[in-house]
């Protein structure tokens, strides 16, 4: 019978793969397991890479002549990770004990999860967001075919409730359709040619009216010359007007939000600025969440729909750019878009 190269077998592997002899000392393993498992070494016991009773119990059937088997099992020591283990007995007759006797494949299940727990999330948050203006609808529906069905000053008062949370049900489908388009788009890279000076001078056009009417100074900074980067216009519109908006509607009354574009070697910076209170250090890493708020009254009562920054970052990310954001209380807030400039050759 021809010999097993094992080394050749473990780096061929798609998966960390770990193989134990007759003792269950590590008798090999490819690099994705070194990195899985920095801890991993040749001869130390398989209770060093995992102490988890699953799957050392898993490890002793297979061992004892048990047929393939599957284990999921979780570490919570350096990070919490789920994982799953196939184990399968590779030992001969006339193998000596010292020989290789199991082979452990294991599949890194933490993304997937945390992907999976996302979308339970998404969905119930989503669901959430819905059933608040919905039921109020249905109330207010209710009681105009009842009890104020004769009355006019109800009516009114009932029909114009029912038009906000109608538009509230609206804003946020509409952000629901925008993420759901970028992200099935998300590896695609838009190939267009847009200018950043239009992009901005529009949005500030169109958000002009909004910051007058909360007395703030809104003005813009574009860059000398052309901006040019490779994208899809109406979502780098939505990207700033998004970033704007929440500049305006969460900064301070009377206060001032300014836009500048700048030359970063050979990306373009567009930065959003604001004199408001600022944003507390806890709340800046989550801020990009889908249905992520700092208050939740607040964002409602503004019409927010906890899903632009969500969108802003999917956006940038197609675009093969980046969102930074930096605050602090009491210091206002920043918000840095930096994009690929598209250099174009002189002919």
């Amino acid at each position: 019978m021809a010999t097993v190269d094992w080394p050749i077998v473990l780096d061929a592997l798609p998966d960390a793969a770990v193989l134990l002899d007759g003792y269950a000392l590590v008798a090999g393993f490819n690099a994705k397991a070194a990195e899985l498992f920095p801890q991993l070494q040749m001869r130390v016991p398989v209770s060093a890479l995992s102490r988890n009773p699953d799957l050392l119990l898993g490890i002793a059937l297979v061992r004892r002549g048990g047929e393939q088997m599957t284990v999921q099992f979780s570490e919570r020591v350096p990070l919490e990770r789920a994982m799953l283990a196939t184990l399968s007995n590779v030992s001969t007759t006339s193998a000596s004990t010292a020989a290789p006797a199991l082979l452990m494949i294991i599949r890194d299940l933490t993304e997937a999860s945390r992907i999976d727990r996302m979308r339970t999330d998404f969905v119930a948050n989503a669901s959430h967001e819905l059933r608040t203006p919905l039921a109020s609808i249905i109330g207010f529906i209710e009681t105009l075919q009842g009890a104020a069905k004769t009355d006019p000053a109800a009516r009114d008062k009932f029909l114009a409730i029912m038009a906000l949370q109608a538009q509230r049900m609206k804003r946020l489908v509409d952000d629901l359709m925008s993420l759901s388009k970028v992200e099935m788009h998300a590896h695609v890279m838009p190939r267009g040619e847009v200018d950043l000076n239009h992009v901005v001078a529009h949005v500030r056009e169109a958000l002009e009216p909004l910051a007058k009417a909360e007395a703030i100074t809104l003005t813009s900074h574009p860059l000398t010359g052309r901006a040019l980067v490779q994208g899809d216009r109406d979502e780098l519109v939505q990207v700033f007007q998004n970033l704007i908006h929440n500049a305006i509607r969460y900064g301070r009354s009377g206060g001032s939000v300014s836009v500048g574009i700048e030359r970063a070697g050979r990306s373009l910076r567009v930065r959003v600025t604001d004199d408001g209170p600022g944003i507390a250090p806890q709340h800046l890493p989550r801020l990009t969440e889908r249905f992520y708020r700092v208050d939740v009254a607040a964002s409602r009562r503004k019409e927010g729909t906890g899903l632009g920054l969500a969108i802003a970052k999917h956006v940038v990310q197609r675009h093969r750019g980046e969102l930074d954001i930096r605050s602090e209380l009491g210091n206002g807030s920043a918000f840095t878009v930096t994009l690929p400039e598209l250099l174009i050759e002189k002919q």
